[in-house]
C-alpha cells in the first residue's frame, strides 16, 4: 500500500467517523427532547431529515475507506448501485433541506408589517409536504444512477465506461451525458441560490432590527448585540456550505466532462460532498446543546439566529 492510498483511507476515516458521531449526538438531542416533554419548533422536522440525509451521504466513505486500505476490494452490481445512488440522494436532500430551513427561518422571523407575514401561517403547514416532495425530486432527479452503474466485473468488457474506485459508471451518449449534467448543475445551483437570498434577506432583517434597537444594547451591555452574533452565525454557516457544495458541484461537473478516470478527482468529489454532512451537526449541536442541560424548553433553539426570534 502506497502512503498516498494510506493518507486518502485516513482521511475517509475520519471524515465519517467524524461526521457519523456528530450526526448521532444531533439525533439523541431530539429523542431526549421528545421523551422530556418539549414542545418541538416546527422546523425541528427539516433538521431531522437533514440529519438523516448526512448518514446516507456519509455511509459511502465506509466502501471509500475500505478501497483505499485494501485494493482487491469491491462491490457486488446491487450494492454498487444501490450505494451511488442513495448517496446522490442524500446529498441532494441534503442541499434542499439546508435551503428549505434558511427559507422558513427568513419568513419566521420576517416583520410583522412585511408582505412575508401572511405566509408565516401557511408556511408552517407545508413543512411536512416540502420535505416529501424534497425526497421524491431527489429520488427521480438520480434514477439514472440506478441505470448506468455497474460493478467492476460487469463493466471490463464496455468501452465508456468511468471507474469510481469500487464501482462503474457508463457513460452514454454525448446529448443524454450533457443533459444529465446540465440537469445535476441546475439542480444544486437552484437550491444554492435559494439559500444564499434567504440567508441574505435575513442578514437584511437583523441589521435593520439592529438600527432600530442600537441605543437599548449601548445602554444595556458593552458587548456585541444578539443581532450581530447572529448575523456572523449565518454568514458563517452559509460560507462554508455554499464553499463545499460548490467545490462538489466543480468536480462533479469536471468528472462528467473527463474523458476517462481520475482516482484524485474522483476521491476529492466524494470528500467535498461529505464535508458539509460532516460538521453540520456540529454548527446545529451550539443551537441545540442545551438540551443536554436539563432540557430548558427556552434554550432550545433551532439554527439560524434563534435569539433574534425571541427579540422579534
Amino acid at each position: 500500500m502506497i502512503s498516498r492510498d494510506l493518507a486518502v483511507g485516513i482521511f475517509f476515516m475520519c471524515q465519517t467517523a467524524l461526521g457519523m458521531l456528530g450526526n448521532l449526538a444531533l439525533l439523541c438531542c431530539f429523542i431526549i427532547a421528545d421523551f422530556s416533554g418539549i414542545r418541538a419548533k416546527p422546523t425541528d422536522l427539516i433538521v431531522k431529515h437533514l440529519t438523516w440525509a448526512n448518514f446516507i451521504v456519509l455511509f459511502k466513505g465506509i466502501p471509500q475507506t475500505i478501497v483505499a486500505f485494501s485494493q482487491t476490494y469491491y462491490v457486488d452490481y446491487v450494492s454498487c448501485k444501490l450505494t451511488l445512488y442513495f448517496h446522490r440522494v442524500g446529498r441532494g436532500v441534503s442541499l434542499v433541506s439546508t435551503s428549505l430551513l434558511s427559507v422558513f427561518q427568513a419568513i419566521i422571523i420576517s416583520p410583522t408589517n412585511s408582505k412575508w407575514a401572511p405566509l408565516k401561517i401557511r408556511a408552517l403547514g407545508i413543512i411536512g409536504p416540502s420535505l416529501s416532495l424534497c425526497w421524491a425530486l431527489q429520488l427521480l432527479v438520480y434514477a439514472f444512477i440506478l441505470i448506468f452503474t455497474t460493478d467492476l466485473r460487469g463493466g471490463r468488457n464496455v468501452t465508456r465506461i468511468k471507474i469510481f474506485e469500487y464501482c462503474v459508471v457508463l457513460k452514454p451518449q454525448r446529448p443524454i451525458d450533457t443533459l444529465t449534467l446540465i440537469l445535476l448543475t441546475s439542480n444544486d445551483v437552484m437550491f444554492l441560490g435559494l439559500m444564499m437570498l434567504a440567508s441574505g434577506y435575513m442578514v437584511f432583517i437583523l441589521l435593520k432590527h439592529k438600527q432600530r434597537v442600537q441605543h437599548i444594547h449601548r445602554s444595556l451591555s458593552p458587548r456585541s448585540s444578539p443581532e450581530t452574533r447572529a448575523t456572523q452565525t449565518i454568514l458563517t454557516i452559509v460560507s462554508i456550505f455554499v464553499l463545499f457544495y460548490v467545490m462538489s458541484i466543480i468536480f462533479t461537473a469536471y468528472l462528467f466532462v473527463l474523458e476517462g478516470t481520475s482516482k484524485w478527482v474522483s476521491n476529492t468529489g466524494a470528500a467535498m460532498a461529505a464535508c458539509f454532512p460532516a460538521f453540520c451537526p456540529f454548527l446545529l449541536l451550539r443551537h441545540y446543546s442545551s438540551i443536554f442541560r436539563i432540557c430548558c424548553p427556552s434554550s432550545y433553539q433551532t439554527i439560524f439566529c434563534a435569539c433574534v426570534i425571541r427579540e422579534l
